[in-house]
């Protein structure tokens, strides 16, 4: 008997379906029923009723449940032991970030991590998003955060902690400024101030801007400071992370300009070597980034 199977069991009550238990696993339908064979002939009791129409759980099936639910929670209460004991045997992490999240998320997780381990110290390496993978990939960091579109990273492992979105921001007084949404075609003609190549801003941006033509730049800059600056002395339309530019935008320095056809949403996701476990100190670290998400 293995934990997996208990688990497979309680998803399997809780949905009524071998199917909706595999979709939350990631595994096949067939693989699930096969699981759940081997824990019913492991107990030598039978714990589901099985038709076209679903899963039931038959009564012994319930207690059996109930009980499991008891195992898997000491099993999660052991595993925080655990790991909370390792990380306080480690004394250092090692930690990449681009740009937004280092300026706008990460204060938050890293103080949240100290708050449980205060004997932690932390070095934060603030690079844009390629040379945050890169310093993953080398070894240089122990775990790294990066914004961009949702693709598949070679050579690294990723999990989705929070998401964010472009904004486009203009002078006040500037000719977009107030007008209705600009569409993403007009957009995409415009010579724009962006963030520089390899940033994950600008991945985003031409991902959304690709069916339209691209993007013109009339400034890259390499800093939302910069990209901010250049907006209010009135170089042009600017696009950045909406958590850039939450503060220009709340004191009226910039304008807010909606952008129609185009989506301009992304994903901040946690970075580490595939193949490899995160240390316990990063991982304590990812579960502080995923209680303190994005506000924009």
């Amino acid at each position: 008997m293995e934990l997996r199977e208990l688990e497979l069991l309680v998803a399997v009550a809780e949905t009524g379906s071998l199917g909706q238990a595999a979709q939350r696993f990631g595994l096949t339908q067939p693989a699930v029923a096969r699981r759940v064979s081997v824990l019913e002939r492991a107990l030598g009791l039978r714990l589901l009723y099985r038709s076209p129409s679903g899963c039931r759980l038959t009564g012994a099936g319930a207690e059996v449940v109930a009980a499991a639910r008891e195992v898997l929670a000491a099993a999660h209460r052991l595993v925080g032991v655990a790991e909370r004991a390792a990380s306080q045997s480690e004394s250092h992490l090692r930690v990449a970030a681009s740009f937004t999240v280092a300026e706008h998320l990460a204060p938050a997780w890293v103080a949240a991590l100290r708050a449980e381990l205060p004997q932690v110290s932390l070095s934060l390496e603030v690079v844009n998003s390629t040379q945050v993978m890169a310093a993953v990939t080398n070894g240089r960091v122990d775990i790294g955060f990066v914004e961009g579109p949702d693709r598949p990273l070679a050579g690294l492992a990723s999990e989705a902690v929070t998401t964010d979105s472009l904004t486009v921001v203009v002078a006040p007084s500037h000719p977009w400024a107030g007008r209705p949404p600009v569409p993403a075609a007009e957009l995409a003609k415009t010579e724009l101030v962006v963030r520089e190549r390899g940033s994950g801003t600008r991945e985003v941006l031409e991902e959304a801007l690709r069916p339209f033509g691209g993007v013109r730049s009339r400034l890259e800059l390499g800093s939302s400071a910069s990209v901010l600056a250049a907006a209010r002395r009135g170089e042009g339309p600017a696009v950045l992370s909406a958590l850039a530019a939450q503060a220009e935008l709340s004191a009226g320095a910039l304008c807010r300009v909606e952008v129609a056809g185009a989506d301009l949403s992304r994903t901040i996701r946690a970075v580490w070597l595939a193949g490899a476990r995160p240390s316990a100190l990063a991982r304590r670290l990812l579960a502080a980034a995923r209680e303190h998400p994005a506000k924009a």
